[in-house]
């Protein structure tokens, strides 16, 4: 980013009708749709934080560091110059910076240490509004959030962990946990052979003190994200079947632990964020729960960081969103701005409405987590697995329409949006692919009963204000009246995502963009690309608080 104006007349040329660097706005008072959403379900506590966060996020400072940390990625040092194997990940000052202030605004434990039922949402607020700015951070930092979900059930053994975790601020020296100002923590679960299917894994623990819990693992790991963690909650078997045990990157007697760092993947996108390929040489661990029921003690953390790749995508879109409309507002053509063309503004009105659709849902969900009665437990089951599978699913062709709105500069890498792009697919990779979420909900339809009930208290109210969402819920009935196989899970799952997003926008959302929503996600009045809008459809109505916001917080 440039720190004063470029030139812009030129030998052979002067540059004009292109739109300015967009930096230095507040990213929470320029979003009408998650402020409105956020005051809904959290109310003023979360609106302070979210407005103070927003203003950091979008200043000139972090979205360089953003730049920086995803262009100079982690690099892993497997062994000193004697040797020595040391098994570390050097990052960028740019990443440590990121982390720094995402654990100073408390991402990592808002959920945990605020006494209030909204406190998950400050969790995916927090979140999404930080992914704007730079994703790759918000791994590590949103499974030491969800991990405390699975630490709080195990008692002594987990109250080191936990005080370090709650209140902490980042600290990212290798040392024992008792010595930090704060910690981090992974998941390692899949390996090569099993995948999804960890019932296949052949990690294998081995007893050195059974009655205190402690046993070395042998084995790998395919995938372990954020490899700098100080801990790790990981699977393996024992004699009594498969177990969730606790990794300490350094042992209790203080020497690194044998956890061995094999390579980094070259991924797609996420570049600021070490994801690895691990082996434990007999690592010492720490046995949580019982032997043989690991899948059921770490599957809080897996059900609270679905949250957290809801809150991902609801970020990256409202990024690509953000830089689509600002340069369609900045740029001519064909003798008017872009968003004065109907063609154009068809499109970033339809943008507009997936985007409110997407917040006002992920809102929802993440207030139900904090309910301790068992309708909004049962709803958040089955709701956040609703909404990781279709947000996550629209998330790459909504960010590549915003690209396509830029032209040709969309595509280039001084922009951001090529980062956003690879960035676009992850969260409907990771905790879970389409197909094990589908998986996930028909298993919850069949053994839960009370999560479908959950689900409709809460589309329930939106009926009778619109025709095309009555008839979209009656045909999901019919549906549910029916043999729940496989083969349809797909469709099934699409629709109570669907019919969910709009009866809550039918309820919370403004009128234009509730009508808009349900006549072309639900009416039949779309298409199959974005921009595909009834002729009576108020676009003006949709975008005009959109545009209005646009400069809110501007420097």
């Amino acid at each position: 980013m440039p720190k004063f104006a470029p030139a812009i007349e030129l030998a052979t040329h002067e540059v004009a009708n292109q739109p300015s660097e967009y930096y230095g706005r507040n990213l929470y008072l320029n979003d009408p749709a998650m402020r409105d959403a956020i005051r809904r379900e959290a109310g003023s506590w979360l609106d302070e934080r979210m407005a103070r966060l927003g203003a950091e996020a979008g200043s000139e400072k972090v979205l360089e560091w953003g730049e920086l940390a995803n262009r100079h990625g982690p690099e892993l040092v497997s062994f000193d110059r004697y040797g020595r194997r040391l098994d570390e990940v050097r990052f960028h000052p740019s990443y440590h910076h990121l982390m720094a202030l995402a654990m100073e605004h408390n991402i990592h434990d808002v959920a945990w240490t605020v006494e209030d039922p909204s406190s998950h949402v400050g969790h995916f607020g927090l979140l999404a509004l930080f992914t704007q700015a730079e994703a790759g951070t918000m791994c590590p930092i949103n499974m030491t959030y969800a991990v405390v979900a699975s630490l709080r059930q195990q008692g002594e053994a987990a109250r080191p962990w936990l005080e370090r975790i709650l209140g902490g601020r980042y600290d990212p020296d290798i040392k024992p946990i008792g010595a930090k100002a704060g910690i981090t923590m992974g998941m390692a679960m899949t390996e090569k052979q099993g995948g999804s299917d960890v019932r296949a894994n052949t990690t294998r623990a081995f007893p050195i003190d059974a009655g205190a819990g402690h046993y070395r693992l042998v084995g790998h790991k395919w995938f372990c994200s954020a490899p700098m963690s100080d801990g790790f909650l990981t699977l393996a078997y024992t004699e009594a079947g498969l177990s969730c045990f606790l990794v300490p990157r350094i042992t209790p007697d203080g020497r690194r632990n044998g956890i061995h760092v094999m390579r980094l993947k070259d991924k797609l996108g996420n570049k600021s964020n070490a994801s690895s390929e691990i082996e434990y040489h007999d690592a010492f661990a720490i046995l949580l729960g019982e032997q043989g029921r690991g899948v059921n003690v770490i599957i809080d953390m897996v059900h609270h960081t679905r949250l957290g790749t809801v809150a991902g995508t609801v970020g990256i879109m409202r990024m690509g969103f953000l830089q689509a409309l600002h340069h369609v507002r900045g740029r001519r053509a064909f003798q008017k701005t872009l968003i004065d063309q109907p063609l154009m503004r068809a499109v970033i009105a339809d943008l507009a409405v997936e985007y409110e659709a997407a917040a006002v849902l992920g809102a929802r969900v993440a207030r139900m987590f904090g309910g301790s009665d068992p309708r909004s437990k049962a709803f958040a089951r089955i709701a956040v697995a609703l909404a990781k599978y279709w947000l996550t699913k629209r998330n790459p062709n909504f960010v590549f329409e915003c690209m396509e709105c830029h032209g040709g500069a969309g595509y280039v890498e001084e922009t951001p949006m090529p980062r956003l792009f690879r960035e676009s697919p992850l969260n409907a990779i990771w905790e879970g692919s389409g197909n094990v979420i589908v998986l996930d909900v028909l298993r919850t339809l069949r053994k839960e009963p009370e999560a479908l009930a959950a689900l409709f208290s809460e589309i329930e109210p939106g009926l009778g204000r619109d025709d095309d969402l009555d008839m979209a819920v009656q045909g999901v009935k019919t549906m549910l009246d029916g043999p729940l196989g496989e083969g349809a899970g797909r469709l099934l799952v699409e629709r109570l995502a669907l019919v969910l997003q709009g009866a809550l926008l039918v309820r919370f959302a403004p009128a234009p963009v509730a009508r808009a929503f349900c006549a072309t996600r639900l009416g039949g009045a779309g298409g199959h690309m974005f921009g595909v809008m009834p002729e009576d459809i108020d676009v003006d109505g949709i975008l005009d608080r959109h545009l209005a916001a646009l400069d809110a917080g501007l420097a």
